[in-house]
C-alpha cells in the first residue's frame, strides 16, 4: 500500500533579521502608539470593528508608503516573501512582488481577530513587534474544512499536517507568511500588555 501526499499548505516562520531587532521594534511600537492617538478615523473604525483594540486597517492601510519606519520593514520583508514564493514553486521570472497593504494592530485583554482571509492578494503575513507572555497564537484553519462531510473526529495524537487547525506562536521579531487564501484568526489573550503586530499583503506583477 502507498499513500500519496498532495496539496501541502506551507506557513513560513522566521526572524526578520539577525541583529538590531530590539531598537527596530521599539521604534515601530512608538510610531504605532503615536498613530493610534492621532488617528481619529482609525479610533472610530476600531471601536466599531475591533472593540477594545486599535488597528489602522480602516484608516491607514499603506503605512509603508507614508512612514520611513514601515518602509524599512517592507524592505526587510521583501527577501522573506521572495524566498517563500520561490519555495512554494511559483515562477517569478519576469515578475516582481510588491507590498500592496500594510497596517498596524494593537491588541490586549479579550480583543480578538475573527476568522478571515485576505482577498485580492497573493501572499499575506504578519510581523510581530511586541508579543507579551501569554499572548494568543495565530490559528490557521484547514482549507478543506467545509468539505469534510460525515467525517469522524480526528485523534489527538496525529501529526500537525493532519490537524484541522494549527496554531503558530511567534515571538517579537518574527515574520509569519501564508498564502492569502488561508483562513486564520487570533483568539483572545487576556493579557495586560498589548500585542503589537503589522499585517501586510503582497501582489505580483510583470516587470
Amino acid at each position: 500500500m502507498s499513500l500519496i501526499n498532495l496539496f501541502p499548505t506551507r506557513i513560513y516562520l522566521a526572524p526578520l533579521k539577525a541583529a538590531g531587532l530590539a531598537r527596530f521594534n521599539q521604534d515601530l511600537a512608538d510610531e504605532a502608539d503615536g498613530l493610534r492617538h492621532s488617528d481619529v478615523a482609525g479610533q472610530r473604525w476600531s471601536a466599531k470593528n475591533y472593540p477594545g483594540g486599535y488597528t489602522s486597517y480602516g484608516s491607514h492601510d499603506k503605512l509603508h508608503c507614508i512612514s520611513s519606519g514601515f518602509a524599512a520593514l517592507e524592505k526587510a520583508l521583501n527577501r522573506h516573501v521572495k524566498a517563500y514564493a520561490t519555495d512554494l514553486g511559483y515562477d517569478l521570472r519576469g515578475r516582481k512582488l510588491s507590498m500592496t497593504d500594510c497596517w498596524v494592530n494593537m491588541m490586549a485583554g479579550a480583543v480578538t481577530h475573527g476568522l478571515h482571509l485576505h482577498p485580492l492578494s497573493f501572499i499575506s503575513g504578519t510581523y510581530y513587534v511586541q508579543v507579551p507572555k501569554g499572548a494568543a497564537a495565530i490559528k490557521f484553519e484547514d482549507p478543506r474544512l467545509d468539505r469534510l462531510m460525515a467525517a469522524p473526529p480526528k485523534r489527538d495524537d496525529i501529526a500537525p499536517r493532519e490537524r484541522l487547525h494549527y496554531s503558530v506562536k511567534p515571538k517579537a521579531g518574527d515574520v509569519v507568511l501564508f498564502e492569502s487564501w488561508l483562513r486564520h484568526e487570533v483568539p483572545p489573550s487576556f493579557t495586560v500588555q498589548e500585542r503589537i503586530s503589522v499585517s501586510f499583503n503582497y501582489a505580483w506583477s510583470a516587470i
